[in-house]
């Protein structure tokens, strides 16, 4: 994969910049390579040393369709969701529940063509953590090519989708 090594923690977000100059079918086709080549079920099917659990997570989020590329930040980065469907349960004095659903997603069917975030068209490529929190959905309509539109809006008109 070029000069990239996934394999050390430090670079593991770097994937996800795509996002951030306006190219996120780049990360959609990189992350999905990298969930297919790097990470294997067999012994020894990591692709490098897992600190502190750092590389698992790193699969978690990403097959989940999204990674915290900044932990001090309140957003979450969209990449390329691997399940159909996925429920999260969120603890907390009101727990709620966060479904994402990748509709027609495939190994061929890796690029992202439209998302919602709480019923709402989202087209950007990231999210915020109070709109998973509250519960909610985010829904994403996935396709063989890139949508070379889809999430090139400027990162500063994500939307306010809170449930609440």
């Amino acid at each position: 994969m070029g000069l990239y090594f996934h394999g050390n923690e430090q670079y593991r977000h770097i994937p996800y910049l795509y996002n951030d100059v306006g190219e996120p079918w780049k990360t959609q086709a990189l992350v999905r390579r990298i969930q297919k080549e790097l990470y294997r079920p067999i012994p020894a099917g990591l692709c490098g040393m897992d600190d502190y659990g750092d590389l698992t997570g790193w699969y978690v989020t990403s097959a989940l369709g999204y990674l915290q590329v900044d932990l001090a930040s309140e957003y979450y980065e969209i990449g390329s969701p691997l399940f159909p469907e996925v429920t999260v349960k969120l603890p907390g004095k009101q727990p709620g529940v966060f479904t994402i659903r990748a509709n027609h997603v495939s190994d061929v069917n890796k690029y992202i063509q439209s998302a919602k975030l709480n019923g709402k068209p989202l087209n950007v490529p990231r999210f915020r953590q109070v709109d998973m929190t509250a519960g909610g959905s985010l829904v994403f309509e996935m396709g063989p090519t890139p949508n070379l539109s889809w999430g090139t809006q400027s990162l500063g008109d994500l939307p306010d989708t809170r449930t609440r």
